[in-house]
Order: structure tokens, then sequence, then C-alpha cells
């Protein structure tokens, strides 16, 4: 799923069916459900069965977003890559949304983010610099040990620093 989200026109059920054209309801709607979507629908009166837009225009960016990885997830996928996919969310959609993907079993997913909060809990961490790794860990070692790691997590959370600088 990347950054730009495309979605094609036609029916929101029809995009769901792009990621498996043999998906019931039932598997579209568990998700929709796991992609924080769910609220998309809904407030649409045909549901499922609502038009869509060329690129997804009748769409924001967040909704756009979440069904683009309801619509990888309706796959069941053995890997999931996000490209930077929740840079629309706001960061407690983008938590619940990493909590339920969090959850499936047998799935390897790739974060690619800028936004630290959604990689903290990542088993593994790889920091790039000007395209050259430059760390690799957990987020714990890496706020320890990285450099770069720190410069980008204390941007985004400057109340950390503060803290950690009183303590």
């Amino acid at each position: 799923v990347e950054q730009k989200a495309v979605l094609f026109e036609g029916t929101i059920r029809d995009n769901m069916k792009l990621g498996n054209e043999n998906a019931s309801d039932e598997e579209i709607y568990e998700a929709l459900r796991i992609a924080q979507a769910l609220e998309v629908i809904e407030n649409k009166e045909n549901g499922l069965d609502s038009l869509v837009e060329q690129n997804g225009r009748n769409f924001s960016g967040g909704q756009r977003q979440r069904l683009c990885i309801a619509r990888a997830l309706v796959k069941k996928p053995q890997i999931l890559i996000l490209d930077d996919s929740s840079s629309a969310l706001d960061l407690i959609t983008d938590k619940n949304l990493r909590q339920e993907i969090n959850k499936i079993e047998n799935m390897s997913v790739v974060i690619i983010s800028q936004r630290t909060s959604s990689i903290m809990n990542a088993d593994k961490i790889l920091v790039l610099d000007d395209g050259k790794l430059v760390g690799a860990g957990k987020h714990d070692e890496l706020l320890e040990n990285n450099k770069v790691y720190q410069e980008i997590y204390y941007s985004q959370h400057p109340d950390e620093r503060k803290r950690n600088l009183n303590e």
C-alpha cells in the first residue's frame, strides 16, 4: 500500500474485490474494520455499493488510505508492505490500525514511515539517512545509541526530550 492511495472508478465493493475477486462481504467488512474504514462505509447511503469517482476524489486522503489498506488486507497477504500509507491518518487512527494489524496471524508487516509512532513497536527498525543504512534495532536501543533516530524521534516528540533531560 503506497502513500498515494489510488482508488478506481466503480463502487467500494469493486475496489475491495480488486484485492480478492472472490471475497465475501463478510471478508470485506473484516478488512474494513481492521483498516479503520468501517465508518467510511457506514456514512455512505449505499454502503459497499457506494460510487467511487475516478482516483477516489470523492473521499478524503485518509479515507482513501484506509480503503487501500483494506483492499490489501482482503488479499490476506503473507507480507503486507505499508509505504507511508498512514501519513494522512490522525495519530489515534494510525495507532488503532497498527494494533489491529498486529493481531493478524501469519502475516509479516513491513512499515516504511517517517512517523516514529508508527514504527516504535516494530521487531526491527532500520534507520536510513540519505539512502544509507545508519542503524538497526528496536526503538529503545536506537533512541539510546543512534543520533539520526534520536533527531527524528525528538523532533516529533519534543516533550519526551524535555522529560529525559529532567530525569
